[in-house]
């Protein structure tokens, strides 16, 4: 077994301070620090490439830059890394999406993966035109997924569903390679659509316990649809030579968050209609410095001020290789990974976990290369251009 990592494009701007957002709240000013360029992207995207990650995941929302039109950009400044273009159903046809994603795929050489993205934020939604509630936003991503997966699969489609209709649709030309289908969600919503369309189920860093029990329960639903799928898990990572450094950068971060800012993005969290991010803040019980170590090494003190993934895995490489290995015994099998800031932290776990994995029999680079601890602090510095 081979497990599969990927990486974070932060197109709502990086730093070396953790940067907010998300969930229906504005990107905090630290992603003012290194904007989100095109340029700055590609850096980040080629050295995930050259380190071993498979593909590079692209956020959606207002807070953020447009994931299609960003990754198309970035592809062109990479050969073989993946981009999980993260969308929403309710903002365009499943017609077009499927199209789209079709000539992403020719254009690319078959490199992308889609993260559907069903909304959690009604007030968000209602500022891009859709006022569906949130179990009909559900019931409706099943219907787009069920058009999308017919066309890819070359079928004419027609479907009279409760929020979707279409009419003899096709496809002029599929896909080369038909995208895998990435999806989370913890209401029993979510849970149903996992189980019918998706390739590859993933859910937030919460501790092994939890995220066992949601395994066992997607699992489950998906029996029953006579599926198996994939599971993933997102988190952020901080990862260095000592478990005592590790640690003091994560401090180093929690030091530099604002209470105002802190006090303002949890009010605006607190009023999520997402049942994944209402779990992340349970995580962190209203940001007790000293109990934000929820699991040995997994650390809730991003989800003070960032929305979505608020879990961290901090220590030694040592450490964090064994909490990885002991998600990979629940079944995961892909990580999405993320740290501040994204350029730099990509080189602390490409280089210091990932050859300890490879030592274990537990990943291979994905493009052949022999992946090499490096001595001490693997990257001085970032060039911004």
């Amino acid at each position: 077994m081979s497990l599969t990592f990927h990486w974070f494009l932060p197109t709502n701007g990086d730093s070396r301070h953790v940067v907010g957002g998300g969930h229906g709240t504005p990107a905090t000013a630290s992603g003012r620090d290194r904007p989100p360029t095109v340029a700055y992207l590609s850096q980040i995207a080629r050295a995930a490439e050259d380190l071993g990650f498979v593909g590079a995941l692209t956020p959606t929302g207002a807070w953020c830059e447009d994931a299609w039109l960003t990754t198309a950009m970035v592809s062109q400044n990479t050969e073989r890394l993946k981009f999980l273009v993260a969308f929403r159903p309710g903002f365009v046809s499943p017609t077009l999406a499927a199209q789209m994603a079709s000539t992403f795929q020719r254009q690319t050489g078959g490199r992308l993966l889609l993260n559907v993205v069903t909304g959690g934020e009604s007030h968000e939604q209602r500022a891009y035109g859709d006022f569906l509630d949130k179990d009909d936003r559900y019931r409706r991503t099943g219907e787009f997924l069920q058009i999308v997966r017919g066309l890819w699969e070359g079928k004419s489609v027609d479907l009279d569903g409760e929020h979707l209709r279409v009419e003899d649709a096709t496809l002029a030309r599929l896909p080369d390679l038909v995208p895998e289908v990435y999806f989370g969600g913890s209401s029993p919503a979510a849970g149903e659509v996992a189980a019918r369309y998706v390739d590859t189920y993933l859910t937030w860093g919460e501790p092994p316990a939890a995220v066992a029990e949601k395994i066992a329960w997607i699992r489950s639903l998906a029996a029953k649809e006579g599926r198996t799928l994939r599971y993933g898990i997102r988190l952020h990572v901080i990862t260095r030579d000592t478990s005592e450094q590790a640690w003091a950068e994560a401090n180093r971060l929690l030091d530099g968050f604002d209470p105002a800012t802190v006090k303002s993005v949890q009010a605006g969290l607190a009023r999520s209609e997402s049942e994944g991010q209402q779990r992340m803040l349970a995580l962190h019980g209203g940001g007790n410095r000293d109990g934000l170590e929820i699991h040995p090494n997994l650390w809730a003190g991003i989800g003070l001020v960032r929305g979505g993934a608020g879990t961290a895995l901090v220590g030694s490489h040592e450490e964090v290789a064994e909490r990885i290995k002991e998600y990979a015994d629940l079944g995961i099998e892909e990580f999405v990974l993320s740290g501040y800031p994204h350029l730099e932290e990509a080189y602390w776990f490409g280089e210091g976990v990932l050859p300890r994995l490879q030592a274990q029999g537990l990943w291979q680079h994905p493009f052949g290369k022999q992946a090499t601890p490096s001595a001490q602090v693997p990257f001085a510095g970032a060039v911004t251009r």
